[in-house]
């Protein structure tokens, strides 16, 4: 079999294991790896050198970095004070999306949703709209304003890497930023004049005045309970049964529940008035400090909780907070919650001291959702932070120097200088990011060594020969938006850089044009929620379905295509 047959195979194996979701993608990328060096595609040798290449060095430290902007608070008081607070709904929501697209212009796209999220919830609550109206349009800002920097998002490096690699020159930071600012200017204008008005009117916890569905547990304590009785005086409580334990087993088909039964409970009150409504008691005590308030937060991708039971909230706050209450995914597994453990995406109720919960949330990578404490500012830290961070963008603007030096050297000085928690130095770097990308650069070289990527290039050069350079745009464009849906942006980059350098040559156009219609591609999924991270991350909330993306998501993908081909045409023709 030939290397290049064999470099298809290995990668097309890898594409129907990330679209089965069934495996980590870094694992993915992993068996990727050792089946190319198995094939003989990838020398020992080689088989690492992904995790010294410079673009993953380069993510790893604006990582580092982006997460000392966000826990210093500087970016959250700036999105506050932009954002005018008595203005209509829609000049705050154009404000908001203006201030999200910004903000992950310069830092992790899931860094700004998550600072900017809590705003997003307010300005739809003052407006008695449901969270639905302004959540994915944020969701998709935070992503356009990826586009318009070389640090927006890790596949920009990927492909500034390849083009050094192939050109002999990286993309400079502003490179991307004519296109991607045109891209973000007609993607924001639709967002906010058309794109909400597309989504239903779901999740009317804001619209009709009722709170929303918690689940939490209620014990039975002094004397036993007839299960009808039971039943009846937990509905008149506003409650619904989910499922009964005694001890460590789920009971069910009994008549009488015993004291110490606990009991599985989903409903839109709290369980303290739930509790003395059906006669039952929670094991959960009321605070009655009179700074206490309860936060529904969602836990994002990254946060230092995933994987540990609820307890851990109350341990890492020194006491001082408490998960009162869980969202529905439990109402789904209908396990004890001693027994769940915390994954992305979760809804939890936190309660406990409203200025220890604002900065509890930023710390743990927590989304709030129904109640905004900024985080506090700590001006001196803040503007030391801001200082390095300006200074490794100018280094690289005005002196020429890498990305990888540059924020690397920020981050050093960060660490150094105890702007950013020990704990939190290497807490803020997504490892499996690191992985997939160290994992796939190899896999991508060999694809490309074994010819395959230049077979592929002859087939795609050979369906776009004769077409206009704004429909060869548009198509590479289309191409990696397509695979994108499939694939996270970076194995995208990986796979469609070195593919669109090739068909760039046979097509006598600019292999740059090229790589930032593949740049834009790789972005701009819009149209599931597993495309992006950001898009899962509001779905709960937002009380949104598989189909709503691509409802309010189809339009943009037309916009974006259609503007990124147009202004790349006008710039490289």
């Amino acid at each position: 079999m030939s290397p290049a047959l064999l470099s298809a195979l290995i990668l097309l194996g890898a594409l129907v294991l990330f679209v089965s979701e069934r495996v980590r993608h870094d694992l993915v990328a992993l068996f990727a790896l050792i089946a190319c060096l198995a094939a003989g595609l990838v020398t020992p040798a080689e088989a690492f050198t992904g995790f010294a290449d410079p673009a993953v060095i380069a993510v790893a430290a604006v990582l580092v970095v982006g997460r000392a902007i966000e826990l210093s608070g500087a970016a959250a008081v700036v999105a506050s004070r932009i954002i005018p607070p008595g203005a209509p709904f829609a000049i705050r929501l154009s404000s908001l999306l203006l201030v999200g697209a910004l903000l992950s212009a310069f830092m992790n796209n899931i860094a700004a949703l998550v600072i900017t999220m809590p705003i997003a919830s307010e300005i739809a609550r003052s407006a008695r709209r449901p969270p639905a109206a302004t959540l994915m349009p944020l969701a998709f800002a935070t992503i356009l304003g990826g586009m318009t920097t070389l640090i927006g998002t890790p596949a920009n490096l990927i492909l500034s890497s390849v083009r050094e690699t192939r050109l002999g020159a990286p993309f400079g930071f502003f490179t991307m930023t004519p296109v991607g600012i045109a891209v973000t200017i007609v993607g924001l204008a639709y967002l906010a004049l058309i794109g909400w008005r597309l989504l239903p009117n779901r999740g009317g916890e804001v619209t009709d005045g009722k709170a929303p569905w918690r689940v939490y547990e209620l014990e039975v304590r002094d004397e036993p309970f007839d299960f009808t009785e039971l039943r009846q005086r937990l509905r008149r409580s506003g409650a619904r049964l989910l499922a009964m334990f005694r001890d460590i087993e789920r009971i069910e088909g009994i008549d009488r529940l015993l004291p110490q039964d606990r009991l599985l409970v989903l409903s839109r009150e709290n369980q303290w008035s739930v509790a003395a409504k059906s006669g039952l008691a929670s094991d959960v005590a009321v605070d009655r400090d009179p700074d206490a308030v309860t936060g529904r937060v969602v836990v994002a991708y990254g946060s230092p909780l995933i994987g540990m039971g609820y307890d851990e909230v109350r341990t890492r706050s020194l006491q001082q907070l408490q998960v009162v209450a869980v969202g529905p995914r439990v109402a789904k597994e209908r396990v004890q919650l001693v027994d769940m453990r915390i994954s992305p995406g979760d809804q939890l109720y936190i309660r406990g001291p409203h200025h220890v919960l604002g900065a509890f949330c930023a710390g743990a990578r927590l989304l709030e959702i129904d109640r905004h404490d900024p985080v506090p500012t700590a001006r001196p830290q803040a503007l030391a932070i801001l200082s390095i961070f300006a200074a490794a963008i100018g280094s690289i603007v005005a002196l020429g120097l890498s990305p990888a030096l540059a924020f690397t050297g920020a981050a050093v000085l960060i660490a150094a200088g105890r702007l950013l928690p020990a704990e939190e130095v290497y807490r803020s770097i997504d490892w499996s990011v690191i992985v997939l990308l160290a994992a796939m650069i190899p896999v991508g070289q060999s694809f490309e060594h074994s010819g395959a990527a230049a077979i592929a290039a002859q087939w795609l050069g050979q369906a776009l020969g004769g077409i206009p350079l704004i429909g060869v745009l548009a198509a590479l464009c289309s191409v990696t938006l397509l695979l994108s849906i499939f694939l996270n942006n970076v194995a995208t980059a990986i796979i469609m850089g070195p593919l669109a350098i090739d068909a760039a040559n046979l097509l006598h156009v600019s292999p740059d044009a090229a790589l930032l219609a593949v740049l834009i591609g790789a972005s701009s999924d819009f149209l599931t929620p597993i495309g992006h991270q950001n898009n899962l991350l509001v779905m709960g909330p937002g009380g949104y379905r598989f189909g709503d993306y691509a409802r309010m998501g189809a339009p943009l993908v037309a916009l974006v295509v259609g503007c990124a081909a147009l202004t790349l045409s006008l710039l490289y023709a």
